[in-house]
């Protein structure tokens, strides 16, 4: 307990307080900020990777949908809201010869509406799952059969039939509940609340863990069999898991978007899922600062990557995968800890 509150410190010191100190200060520019915000909204995603997969063993490959879903939400009440005056509908409508709104994006015309209609959506499609464990499909058939849910949804929402912006997706929405989300400090504001919002959603995730439902959820990972035969609906278990999951990397999704202005379906293919395991993997499974170092890291290489060698980054996201594979079993922090347990000994030794 002590240490985790020590964690909690350190990351709300580094990006809660100094981080937004180097930019009013003129030492951190406000669109950087906002790429770490970005970064940030995908850790909160890795959380609800991480309870799914690294703590019940379960391996989802449709999450990046969830993510998707709330900054679907959030950016149709946008559109809604930032339609000039006495146009009825956007443009990709326009184009469709729909001259009113579709029934489907009704709820949307409001805040409180879009996220909870966004939330019910997910829990619903959550509670998909329930079916699925329920005739205790798992390992790599589950991850098959979510693979193609997120194929079958990429197509979806790719499609302009759809009216959700097909293949370009939503975009060019400037205010949000009458703040300018080019302004400088409703960036900085924006960055902010994402920064409490994954300490509240790691926070939540913790207590989640520390409890007697988490421990059941460490047990379906470590022997599910065994809980079954002690009484257990384990598959009540499970589908609980992955909505609470979904939910958080709902949310996630509801803080990029003003972040990043658009939102398209590339953003919920099989790809994006993959990599949300590859956050959570060579962070460390299992471990939930893993799952927020993992999205960082591996966004910071993306980055770097992209700005200097686009091509070689799918190369080198496949490498960071092999490599954790077989030699990072715990992950980036499990390494951090042997190698601090190695010092630790190597002084006691020598005293």
């Amino acid at each position: 307990m002590k240490k985790d509150t020590i964690t909690y410190g350190i990351f709300l010191l580094i990006f809660l307080v100094l981080m937004p100190l180097g930019n009013m200060c003129g030492l951190i520019e406000t669109n950087t900020l906002s790429l770490w915000g970005r970064y940030l909204c995908f850790a909160i995603a890795a959380l609800g990777v991480d309870l799914i997969w690294g703590y019940t063993g379960i391996m989802t490959m449709c999450h990046a949908f969830f993510f998707c879903m709330g900054a679907y939400g959030l950016g149709m009440y946008l559109t809604i809201t930032n339609l000039p005056a006495g146009q009825m509908v956007p443009d990709f409508m326009s184009w469709n010869a729909v001259t009113s709104l579709p029934l489907f994006w009704r709820p949307f015309s409001t805040l409180a509406g879009a996220i909870i209609t966004s939330a019910l959506v997910t829990v619903l499609l959550g509670m998909v799952s329930y079916f699925i464990f329920r005739r205790r499909i798992k390992g790599v058939f589950f991850a098959i059969i979510t693979q193609a849910m997120a194929l079958a949804l990429f197509l979806l929402f790719s499609r302009n039939e759809t009216m959700l912006g097909g293949t370009n997706g939503l975009t060019n929405f400037r205010y949000l509940c009458g703040l300018d989300l080019y302004d400088p400090q409703v960036k900085v504001g924006i960055y902010i609340a994402t920064v409490v919002v994954l300490a509240l959603m790691f926070a939540l995730s913790s207590a989640i863990v520390r409890s007697k439902f988490g421990r059941v959820l460490v047990g379906i990972r470590d022997s599910e069999s065994r809980l079954r035969f002690t009484g257990y609906n384990v598959s009540h278990y499970q589908t609980a898991v992955f909505v609470i999951g979904a939910l958080i990397a709902m949310v996630g999704g509801m803080l990029y978007l003003p972040q990043t202005g658009i939102v398209t379906p590339n953003r919920m293919d099989v790809t994006a899922s993959v990599e949300m395991l590859i956050w959570v993997a060579l962070g460390g499974r299992g471990n939930l600062k893993g799952a927020v170092v993992g999205a960082l890291v591996v966004n910071l290489l993306y980055n770097l990557f992209t700005s200097l060698i686009p091509e070689a980054w799918p190369y080198m996201l496949g490498l960071m995968y092999v490599v954790t594979v077989l030699y990072l079993k715990r992950g980036l922090l499990g390494l951090f800890s042997d190698m601090l347990s190695r010092i630790k000994k190597k002084k006691v030794c020598c005293k």
